[in-house]
């Protein structure tokens, strides 16, 4: 499986990308349309929110497990944009019949709660829809087999959305024959494609094949191991992956960890590594650090190893993908941060208060930088020297062996 050991952004399209190669079956097993996966093919981008980052490999079949919420509108649009740059999708797409669905009343809750709290989301209605599904009054993909029965209790679930929206203050409502015109309008788009994703992968699992589990988000942004309650409403660890995908935990044999040389983050919460302004912009500029959903500028940092240590425990990381060396290339002393300073004490553990966090002074090596080009660069031996150490220096901080190195967008520029 690939996760993200930061907070996000760290590359991880990319990677699944290079991987789903030789894959049979990739499945995304959490999130939703809050995350923006970018991979770069030839001389086109593509930006991914619903659909698995191995759909651009022709003989590979995609899976949205049943831990994503799943946003019908934005799949079906992302699907016909792909068909159109001649991706085909039809008949390797699979969507989870268990899976919940996002629906605009969920997106006018998220923005009315945003007001208020300022965590900030995307907007996009994952919050609240995760909160419908342990709430036990989600619609799922499943309930559109009995169309009539579904349309019947929306109405219930708008009117609840709309009285919520009355007590925040808002002047947003929303309407249930909106609703009822958007069910009945994705249903017959939407079945075809629906199945037992779990009978599908465990299948694949026990006839040999490769199987790829896709996270979305990072670490640091899990709902119980992240930097609460600036975090995301699910599991983004490698714990949710076996649950989201609706396999067992056995069944997975490596965790890839992936991880930018350096380190962003999007919205609100503590960033013990942020940067002065002046260096924040430029590694801003240099590593086009905006995000794929949203177009937000990404706050901008310096390596963070007690961040990604924690990030390998709580995952229990197998490798590490290091991705944007290259954004690098032109620093010439690179800090990398080794530990915190909160008050008199040296830590080089994470706090679990976000406050306590939030008040870390990093404690930062510093080392030397290369100043030469390494997007060319295909096995370890073509790096600078310096290059070469700085990723050294980074395994031996998280105790992680790197098994990728990215130097570029495209699917070319990769060590491993």
């Amino acid at each position: 499986m690939v996760v993200g050991a930061q907070w996000g952004d760290e590359g991880k399209g990319k990677i699944v990308d290079v991987l789903a190669e030789g894959a049979d079956l990739v499945v995304r097993y959490q999130g939703g349309a809050n995350a923006g996966h970018t991979v770069v093919k030839g001389d086109e981008e593509f930006i991914l929110h619903q659909i698995p980052s191995g759909i651009l490999h022709p003989g590979t079949r995609c899976v949205i497990g049943n831990g994503v919420v799943l946003d019908p509108e934005t799949l079906l649009s992302e699907m016909d944009d792909l068909e159109r740059r001649g991706v085909t999708v039809a008949g390797r797409l699979i969507v989870s019949l268990r899976a919940h669905l996002v629906l605009p009343y969920h997106k006018l809750l998220d923005q009315a709660a945003e007001r208020e709290q300022r965590i900030g989301t995307t907007g996009r209605g994952i919050g609240p829809a995760y909160e419908d599904k342990y709430g036990r009054r989600g619609i799922r993909v499943a309930d559109l087999r009995d169309l009539s029965r579904t349309l019947e209790r929306i109405g219930e679930r708008v009117e609840r959305a709309n009285r919520l929206l009355s007590l925040m203050g808002s002047s947003l409502r929303a309407s249930v024959e909106e609703h009822c015109d958007l069910l009945r309008r994705l249903a017959p788009r939407l079945m075809p494609m629906a199945a037992d994703t779990s009978r599908i992968t465990y299948d694949a699992l026990r006839e040999g094949k490769k199987v790829l589990l896709e996270g979305a988000q990072g670490a640091l942004l899990d709902v119980d191991h992240g930097t609460y309650p600036f975090v995301t409403s699910s599991n983004t660890t490698a714990g949710g992956a076996a649950v989201g995908a609706g396999i067992g935990p056995t069944a997975i044999d490596a965790v890839l960890g992936v991880v930018k040389a350096y380190t962003t983050r999007v919205g609100n919460g503590p960033l013990p590594t942020e940067a002065d302004p002046q260096e924040a912009a430029r590694l801003r500029e240099l590593g086009e650090e905006y995000g794929a959903t949203t177009g937000r500028p990404r706050r901008c940092g310096w390596f963070d190893a007690v961040v990604v240590r924690y990030a390998a425990r709580v995952n229990g990381l197998t490798d590490l993908a290091v991705t944007k060396l290259d954004v690098l290339d032109t620093i010439e002393r690179i800090p990398v941060c080794v530990a915190y300073r909160i008050g008199d004490e040296i830590v080089e553990d994470m706090p679990a208060d976000s406050a306590l966090l939030d008040s870390a002074e990093p404690v930062y090596e510093e080392l030397d930088g290369w100043c030469r080009p390494t997007g060319d660069a295909r096995r370890l031996a073509d790096l600078p020297p310096q290059a070469r150490a700085y990723l050294d220096r980074i395994q031996d901080l998280v105790q992680v062996p790197i098994r990728y190195v990215s130097v570029g967008s495209r699917r070319s520029q990769i060590i491993g």
